[in-house]
């Protein structure tokens, strides 16, 4: 069978391999599908897609940070991530969310290091950013590993747990997408939206499922069942769900590079989820092996 992985990233947001690494990889480890989903940009598609090995197919993606209700009341929220696949990357609504999204990513890295150089801690502004490669999206894991090179912690994991959580002193909020507006938005650019890990509990506040139904309405097209972060009875929840609705499951890794100690292929998609949600696009096509099917 076909092992297909819809969820990495790449150094263009917080992975550590460069996009022509992230393929080469991806086929060394006998990935047949390979999705480059890096946070609120396409920056990698050019690259990935040129450096496409035979043999390999590339889907090329984002994951947009986003904001929904948690379902337990109207008035609360919480970080969610939305996977968009083979949009219209030229798409003027999401070209300008994309930018503004950078951009904010931006303005709450430098205030997350001066929170923390005001504290004592060896960060700043030029080394926490010379982690990033020209035009990547900027995030906390590149905070993460300067704070590793500085010895304050021993892995970018340890930062996480210990400095950089969303109940951290040092955490600043971003100002992400309403996801009704990103799915809506990714549908529009003709891609496929697929909610990103749901139910990943370990990470934080995360939200009830009669979110990813109301989400239906607005157009979401799947659901990341299989992935690291969800138990065996949320991933048979999920199932179970998107069979109800209509939603595509899918599964991935959510690959980072080093730094992350997953490794690509971990989750996978059924090949027969995949030729779905290739079919339902119509904004770009694949590259590579799948090309023209």
């Amino acid at each position: 069978m076909a092992r297909i992985d819809l969820h990495t990233h790449s150094t263009v947001s917080d992975g550590t391999d460069s996009p022509s690494e992230l393929v080469a990889a991806a086929s060394a480890a006998g990935v047949d599908v390979v999705a480059i989903t890096d946070h609120d940009t396409t920056g990698g598609w050019a690259e990935a897609a040129e450096a496409c090995p035979p043999g390999l197919t590339l889907v090329r993606g984002a994951e947009f940070s986003c904001l929904s209700p948690t379902g337990r009341d109207g008035e609360d929220r919480c970080s969610v991530h939305l996977l968009g696949y083979l949009f219209d990357p030229e798409h003027p609504a999401l070209v300008t969310e994309q930018a503004r999204l950078r951009e904010e990513r931006v303005t709450r890295l430098h205030t997350m290091i001066g929170r923390m150089a005001d504290d004592g801690y060896p960060v700043d502004v030029e080394t926490v950013f010379s982690y990033l490669p020209e035009g990547a999206s900027a995030g906390r894991p590149h905070l993460a590993r300067a704070l590793v090179s500085a010895g304050v912690v021993a892995s970018v994991d340890e930062a996480f747990a210990k400095l950089l959580h969303n109940d951290s002193p040092y955490y600043v909020p971003r100002a992400d997408t309403a996801v009704e507006t990103a799915v809506e938005m990714i549908r529009t650019a003709g891609g496929v939206p697929v909610f990103a890990h749901p139910l990943a509990r370990t990470r934080g506040t995360v939200i009830e499922p009669s979110v990813l139904v109301d989400l239906v309405g607005h157009g979401l097209g799947g659901i990341e069942v299989d992935h690291p972060n969800h138990v065996p009875a949320d991933r048979e929840l999920l199932r179970g769900l998107a069979a109800e609705h209509g939603l595509l499951a899918t599964g991935s890794s959510d690959y980072h590079g080093t730094n992350k100690t997953t490794p690509l292929a971990a989750e996978t998609t059924d090949p027969e989820v995949f030729e779905a949600l290739v079919a339902r696009a119509t904004g770009v096509g694949v590259v590579g092996a799948s090309a023209g099917r």
